[in-house]
């Protein structure tokens, strides 16, 4: 038992030492739905920079997918000091991936099409890009309450991202984690993100789960048209109706 609690006082020694060495960059409170899919896996590789490999989950409800497209509508974002910034509203695009011989693994942003303030925002791969965004719920003779979303964004260079997306809500679990995300235009870089969230799992082609009703995306552009080619596939869909996040950057 003693060894017990000078082992687990040790842990929060090393834990408080290590979050001591970061900063404080800043909050936000949003609204989310993240998409996963499979897509063609050379097409995927181009966006890899060099050392990092893609690291599709072998597990969970998102196994198998090699390409995220979270949709961020943001209701408050404060600096570090609690002052407000301009919220973001867009659809950030990501990878799974892996730095090759080392520990170094997690989400990383390559492109994104967001509100002009926010671009080319901390990751530095975000095109300014005119959105709009129709979210709405309904609830049928039959109870159930179905959550009809359309989010459209276009940047000057012709780049866009449209869609529709209609789902039956279930019950959202309610969630606390930690994760590194890490930039593709400057792969030493990353952000630590605590967050707390509801996350109802909507769709998964590993757990079998599907209460999507109705499904598109077309996407435009040298960027972006490549990837939804029609050979995509949609793996899995989280709604997370509550997100809310401190980020930290790690001291030099």
């Amino acid at each position: 038992m003693r060894l017990f609690i000078v082992l687990s006082a040790l842990l929060l020694v090393q834990s408080a030492s290590a979050q001591s060495n970061e900063k404080l960059y800043g909050s936000n409170t949003e609204v989310r739905t993240v998409l996963e899919f499979k897509v063609d896996d050379a097409k995927v590789q181009k966006l890899v920079p060099s050392g990092w490999v893609i690291n599709s989950p072998s597990t969970g409800p998102a196994k198998g997918a090699n390409l995220g497209v979270t949709l961020i509508d943001q209701i408050v974002q404060l600096d570090a000091e609690g002052k407000p910034l301009p919220p973001i509203k867009g659809a950030v695009f990501t990878f799974p991936g892996k730095k090759v011989d080392s520990d170094a693994a997690g989400t990383m942003v390559w492109s994104g099409l967001v509100s002009a303030a926010s671009a080319p925002g901390s990751y530095g791969v975000y095109v300014p890009a005119k959105g709009a965004i129709d979210r709405r719920s309904r609830t049928d003779v039959a109870g159930d309450s179905i959550i009809d979303e359309v989010w459209q964004f276009t940047s000057d260079d012709g780049n866009a991202v449209d869609i529709l997306i209609q789902y039956v809500r279930g019950v959202p679990s309610r969630n606390k984690a930690e994760a590194k995300v890490y930039s593709a235009a400057k792969p030493d870089f990353y952000r630590i993100y605590r967050l707390e969230n509801l996350v109802d799992l909507v769709r998964s082609t590993a757990t079998g789960v599907d209460r999507v009703k109705i499904f598109s995306i077309k996407a435009n552009g040298s960027v972006f048209g490549p990837l939804f080619d029609g050979s995509h596939q949609l793996i899995s869909v989280r709604s997370q109706p509550w997100y809310a996040r401190q980020t930290y950057l790690p001291s030099l």
